[in-house]
């Protein structure tokens, strides 16, 4: 029997691609060991983003090709995912216990980005991610109904604030402080402070992403979460209609500015197909989203359909991913949420935690 050589193995594990990177597992390192015994092969695999969805698939396939390499008779193949913390603003610090902060903005309101910040948080979720969400967006907080949470949030100390749960995900919201018909008739400052409070005072439990809810335009209020927000990353929401990617723009262009590294762009509405004759148009224009993308050289992370059973279930409490987690949408959300975490996987890594800090002292 021939010996079995760990190039060989390596050969054949390079002809199969990081399903949402840009190479081969071999070449992105996402390989963490060979064992070979005898007959038997054992290999390791760890993505750099959660992808319980698609595991199982690669695991296979990996297996396959090994089983087909002569002399083996065994394979014992593990998939699985590590998240780390990456590298935020230059002059900021990622908060303790959140490993990574995604800003979901919008240049516009009405292009459904509060949806698309709750999906994205239960797809990764249900991808094997611990997650939160914070609602930025004071004047219009949505995300408490979107949760189906109602109540306030406790304070175990008198000085923090516990995150309020539902379906596995930590949510904090100026929505949970104040009845939902009272308005907000703050100063921009105000504003400021009370979302860098609501940031900062919550007690988030070990979180892999924290999502933010931005509040549409690119104001003071944005600009200044931009600059004192440790961001990892920021995704873009639009439709299609030309006026709403003219106000995405000004939105991509402000995180460039203060640079936060733009993951993608999701485009919403991107299609309508009705309810009763399923005849597909596209009412607010078609291929915007990807016009955008290849103009600034960022990746179209998904596009999503103008459905009614989006809206309807977000306005219940229950929003697609989590009502009905196996439909098409909801597989649309999960590759979106995968797409967004394997971008942010190839960002710089943040290594100041592993830094010792250096006190010099007169004795």
């Amino acid at each position: 029997m021939a010996e079995i050589t760990q190039a060989q193995i390596e050969a054949v594990l390079k002809e199969i691609n990081d399903p949402y990177g840009e190479k081969d597992i071999v070449s992105s390192k996402a390989v963490k060991s060979i064992d070979i015994d005898g007959s038997t092969v054992k290999i390791v695999v760890e993505l750099g983003y959660p992808a319980k969805g698609i595991v199982d698939a690669l695991a296979k396939e990996i297996t396959e090709k090994v089983q087909a390499i002569d002399g083996v008779e065994g394979a014992d193949v593990t998939v699985g995912w590590k998240i780390v913390s990456h590298a935020v603003q230059k002059n900021l610090s990622p908060l303790p216990n959140v490993k990574n902060i995604i800003a979901v903005a919008s240049g516009k309101g009405g292009v459904g980005k509060s949806t698309t910040t709750v999906n994205l948080a239960l797809a990764l979720a249900a991808e094997g991610a611990r997650v939160g969400v914070l609602d930025a967006d004071i004047y219009g907080p949505s995300i408490p109904r979107m949760l189906g949470i109602t109540g306030q949030p406790a304070s175990k100390d008198g000085n923090s604030l516990e995150p309020m749960e539902n379906y596995g995900i930590q949510a904090m919201s100026i929505g949970f402080l104040i009845e939902e018909d009272t308005p907000m008739i703050w100063r921009g400052p105000m504003v400021t402070q009370a979302l860098e409070q609501l940031l900062s005072d919550t007690q988030w439990d070990d979180l892999d992403y924290l999502i933010i809810d931005m509040p549409p335009g690119t104001g003071d209020t944005q600009l200044t979460l931009s600059q004192k927000i440790p961001v990892s990353g920021a995704v873009i929401v639009t439709t299609p209609q030309d006026i709403a990617l003219l106000d995405a723009r000004k939105g991509l262009k402000m995180f460039e500015k203060v640079e936060v590294t733009v993951l993608g762009i999701v485009e919403n509405m991107s299609t309508h197909i009705c309810s009763n004759c399923g005849h597909e148009e596209h009412i607010f224009g078609a291929g915007g989203g990807e016009r955008m993308a290849q103009e600034h050289g960022v990746d179209l992370l998904g596009s999503l359909p103008l459905d009614i059973t989006i809206r309807e279930q977000a306005d219940s409490g229950h929003p697609t991913v989590v009502a009905d987690p196996e439909g098409k949408i909801s597989q649309v959300y999960r590759d979106i949420a995968r797409r967004t975490a394997a971008k942010l996987a190839k960002q710089a890594k943040d290594y100041k935690a592993k830094f010792p800090k250096i006190v010099i002292q007169n004795t």
